[in-house]
């Protein structure tokens, strides 16, 4: 009881500097894109007509009708290739687990429209396969369009649906199913009708982030999309083309796109809120034992899925080496494409490093605390501020930038044309991330440790500083890293907020891309790769030798 009373104001007063924050970064911008769409385009009338001509035109709501059958194609497929992927994982005696663990989860960590990018550099118009299949009088024409947009983020997203998966079927008590089997069920019907559906939830969850990723997704389909109309692509343009005082249109499609994401967000949980799904998991179920053929099949399954997810980055590695003329590769070996990137400025890859550090140490700042008061305090407060905290997760990148700018571009803080506004939007669009990855870890920690702590005269303060934090700080440095690595690979929001001297990595490659340089966007990409897969990889590997010294 004294530990609960000396603690009481710790969490109060980390909700509220995150509610301050979040308010006027996060919930503030969304408030004025949702009013400019009320708006005319002199910012000073009331008006449905910006609704009006949206809705009533044909393009705009092709452009609504192309991310929907988007999101639901690629979420679809996406779960079907993931799942039996975790089911393999968690549940059969596969060859090679750790690595394919260590591999399926590379996608996260690498930017999507590079992916994007080298199956254009392979499948294009122009592309290498695209050639070859051609010459051998199979009649491909390019990836181009929603089939290529869809395959894009089957291979960069399904592990949005295999770790929740695989988290979920280790869960499951093996009690469960015993009791299915005892009642006459063999252990595949036991699996089908009484595991499956209590993991339920962990696919469901998995598949909304699937499906918000590819409604906010600028990048994917800036590079495949060609003259399809995608609804945040034509976000951005619209509000780069309105010379008005008020970005009503733009406001309009980004009303739209929030809206779209909160909808599926609510059918979700309705749904699992009407069901039971626990099972008061004790003992993991074992593995199934199988024939040498189905062991076969699924450890074939699993490694062709996740190799084949990996060929993109591979293949624009390769073809950063080569040869470019124009848009046209060469099968040559050439350093060219590095010397062209690095004569121009050495700029924007220290900006990416830059502004990439200090947003990760932004929002573990802010990120940490907050998971903090989410496990801790279970209050109506903290389960607002974990769903607040949550939301910049379903928002476009892209919304979120004409947001900030609409805010402060002018009047009594004027952030534009600087750093600090890209670092405030990679805080607040990643923040999900620390927080997420703060909680998990918060959970595994045994409250009695702070209450003895504090029991012994620690202030709270210092007993979270000194004690909790250094217990989380595996957690703390994954979702930094994960911070790190998704900001420097950010191209919704910052296409939209960078200015002249504050250009990143992939600003150079969308504009690479919007003219002929494909030899620079590679070099770029590939650059880009490098400086994602390495600090994960070091950070990992001093994770293991920290947890390992605790032992």
């Amino acid at each position: 009881m004294k530990a609960a009373v000396l603690r009481a104001p710790l969490p109060p007063a980390i909700a509220g500097v995150a509610f301050l924050f979040l308010g006027l970064f996060f919930l503030y911008p969304l408030y004025r894109v949702f009013g400019a769409s009320f708006l005319d385009a002199s910012g000073a009338h009331f008006t449905l007509h910006n609704y009006a001509k949206v809705l009533s035109s044909s393009f705009y709501r092709g452009s609504m009708a192309n991310s929907l059958t988007i999101g639901v194609l690629a979420t679809v497929i996406t779960t079907a290739v993931a799942a039996p992927l975790a089911f393999a994982m968690a549940r059969l005696p596969i060859g090679g687990k750790t690595a394919l663990m260590s591999l399926a989860v590379l996608p996260l960590v690498l930017p999507s429209f590079i992916s994007a990018y080298a199956l254009l550099l392979l499948f294009g118009r122009a592309g290498v396969v695209t050639h070859a299949l051609q010459s051998i009088g199979i009649p491909f024409e390019s990836i181009y369009g929603v089939p290529g947009i869809v395959l894009v983020y089957v291979l960069t997203l399904y592990p949005f649906v295999l770790l929740p998966t695989l988290a979920g079927l280790k869960a499951v008590d093996v009690s469960v199913e015993e009791a299915s089997q005892n009642l006459g069920a063999s252990r595949w019907r036991s699996f089908w009708t009484v595991t499956l559906p209590i993991v339920i939830p962990s696919v469901l969850s998995g598949a909304l982030l699937v499906f918000i990723d590819t409604l906010e997704n600028f990048g994917v389909p800036f590079v495949l999309a060609e003259d399809k109309p995608i609804l945040a692509v034509e976000a951005y343009k619209l509000f780069v083309g309105e010379t008005d005082t008020n970005p009503a249109s733009a406001g309009v499609l980004g009303v739209l796109l929030v809206c779209t994401t909160a909808l599926v967000i609510v059918i979700q949980r309705r749904y699992l809120g009407r069901r039971r799904f626990a099972t008061g998991a004790r003992r993991s179920p074992p593995l199934i034992e199988v024939g040498p053929g189905w062991r076969a099949l699924a450890t074939a399954y699993c490694w062709t899925v996740v190799l084949v997810s990996l060929v993109p980055f591979f293949a624009v590695i390769v073809i950063s080496f080569m040869e470019f003329r124009g848009p046209v590769l060469h099968p040559h070996f050439s350093l060219e494409n590095f010397a062209e990137l690095f004569r121009r400025s050495t700029r924007p890859l220290e900006n990416t490093l830059l502004l990439s550090t200090l947003a990760a140490f932004g929002a573990a700042l802010l990120g940490v605390p907050i998971g903090y008061v989410v496990v801790r305090s279970r209050t109506r407060l903290s389960a607002l501020l974990d769903i607040v905290s949550t939301m910049p997760f379903a928002v476009a990148g892209t919304i979120l930038g004409i947001g900030l700018i609409i805010s402060f571009n002018s009047g009594w803080l004027v952030l534009t044309g600087g750093w600090f506004i890209l670092v405030l939007a990679y805080v607040v669009r990643k923040l999900p991330f620390t927080v997420r990855a703060s909680s998990a870890i918060l959970h595994q920690i045994d409250p009695s440790l702070e209450e003895a702590s504090i029991n012994l005269g620690v202030s709270p303060v210092m007993t979270f500083a000194r004690l909790t934090v250094p217990l989380m700080l595996g957690g703390i440095v994954g979702g930094m890293v994960l911070t790190w690595v998704s900001a420097a690979s950010e191209l919704s929001s910052t296409v939209v907020l960078y200015s002249g001297q504050w250009q990143t990595l992939t600003v150079v490659m969308f504009q690479a891309l919007e003219g002929q340089g494909a030899g620079l966007a590679t070099a770029t990409a590939s650059l880009l790769i490098f400086f994602t897969v390495v600090p994960v990889a070091v950070v990992y590997r001093l994770l293991r030798r920290y947890e390992m010294s605790l032992l």
